[in-house]
Order: C-alpha cells, then sequence, then structure tokens
C-alpha cells in the first residue's frame, strides 16, 4: 500500500486555509454583528473582503506563474 504524502500535505493545507477563512469571516464578522449591529458587520465584511483582495491576486498571479513553468518545461 502505497501513500502519496503530497497529495495529503496539499489536502491538509487546502483544509487549513479554508478553515481559517472560515473563522475570520464566520466568527470574526459574527462577532462584529453581535457587539455592534449589522451596518457595522456589513462594514467589516467588506473590509476583510479588500483585505482579502490582495492575497487572491498574489495567489493568482503565483499560480500563473507555476502553469506557464510547467507548460514551457514539457519538452
Amino acid at each position: 500500500m502505497t501513500r502519496d504524502l503530497r497529495k495529503y500535505v496539499r489536502q491538509t493545507n487546502l483544509r487549513l486555509i479554508a478553515g481559517a477563512l472560515i473563522l475570520l469571516f464566520v466568527v470574526g464578522d459574527g462577532l462584529i454583528y453581535l457587539l455592534y449591529g449589522s451596518s457595522a458587520a456589513v462594514m467589516g465584511l467588506l473590509c476583510l473582503l479588500a483585505g482579502m483582495t490582495p492575497v487572491v491576486l498574489v495567489v493568482l498571479i503565483i499560480l500563473l506563474l507555476d502553469w506557464i513553468t510547467k507548460r514551457a518545461n514539457r519538452d
């Protein structure tokens, strides 16, 4: 029985990132809603989304560069 440890690491990292984002958005914005109300929660959500935009753009650029290098190194 063989184990693909790279697949396991990839899957674990993806789950950790998804869990962190869920905690940040649900728990964080939920606490803002409970403490300050709905208008503050909407503003908090907008700020979280605005803060995540550069992170998402950097990740997309890195994935694009990885895809380009894999295509270029086929030969």
